[in-house]
Formats: C-alpha cells, sequence, structure tokens
C-alpha cells in the first residue's frame, strides 16, 4: 500500500536505483493513479535531468542521464493502437531504461523483458493524480516477464 504522492515517488526511486539500460517498464492504471508520480521517482533514482512530466502530447520524452547512466525514454501509449506504433517511435530500447505509461499488452515482439507495474486507486477516488488536498492511498503490484525478470 502507498500512502501518499511522496511513498509513491520513494517507491520510483527504489526502483530507479536496480534499472540498467535495457530495462522497460509497463505502468498500468487509471487516470490519476500515480503513474507519472512513480515515473518522476524512477527518473530521480537513474539521475536524469527533469522535471519528469507527462508526455501526453508528445508520445515520447528522453530524459538524459547526469550520472553517466542510462537516459530514460517516458512514453506515453495512451494514444497508440499497436505494438507497431510504439516500435515506429524510433526508440533506443538497448541503451536507455524505458517507461511505458498505458503500454499493457504492446511490448510483444519489442522487448523480451519487461516489469508491468500495476497502480490501483479506491474507486470514486480523484482523477487529479496532484491534487495535495486529497490523499488517497494506491496498491502497487509488479510482475516480471521474460528472462530479465526471472528470479
Amino acid at each position: 500500500m502507498i500512502a501518499t504522492p511522496e511513498n509513491m515517488n520513494e517507491l520510483g526511486q527504489e526502483i530507479g536505483h536496480s534499472l540498467r539500460a535495457g530495462d522497460v517498464l509497463v505502468l498500468t492504471g487509471p487516470l490519476g493513479a500515480g503513474k507519472t508520480t512513480l515515473t518522476r521517482g524512477i527518473g530521480e533514482g537513474l539521475g536524469v535531468r527533469g522535471p519528469v512530466t507527462s508526455p501526453t502530447f508528445v508520445l515520447a520524452r528522453t530524459h538524459p542521464s547526469l550520472t553517466e547512466g542510462p537516459p530514460l525514454v517516458h512514453v506515453d501509449a495512451y494514444r497508440l493502437a499497436s505494438a507497431l506504433e510504439l516500435d515506429d517511435l524510433d526508440i533506443d530500447f538497448s541503451h536507455s531504461v524505458v517507461v511505458v505509461e498505458w503500454g499493457a499488452g504492446m511490448l510483444d515482439g519489442v522487448t523480451e523483458s519487461w516489469l508491468e507495474v500495476h497502480i490501483v486507486r479506491p474507486e470514486g477516488g480523484s482523477e487529479n493524480d496532484l491534487d495535495d488536498d486529497l490523499v488517497e492511498p494506491r496498491t502497487v503490484s509488479i510482475e516480471g516477464h521474460g528472462p530479465r525478470w526471472r528470479a
């Protein structure tokens, strides 16, 4: 259970510290669940140049590393229809850490390994991810797919 946006950011930082070039994450959850907040924390954990904001209008935004690590490529796949369209973005998957919001079902054939992060917020909750007056706990589950994440 993630109690606050700050806790979501901290979880992202922890995840970011463990990532390396070639890692791909798919974030799923409804509007306002905290996908961009988690990605912001991942960027902080990776040590990339910010600010990390939602790439809704540009589809993908690259944040270069400030620490000689891999860049973070933040993708909003909401308007993409298929893995082919994701592949058409010409993302350097092998040399970057790629976070794909709304990318469920789009990675087959694009990469062989990824982490799927499911974020659930309470039913009837606020759709505003940045609403400081309303803090609702989130449930986060992480599932690895492919050889990189086999235990």
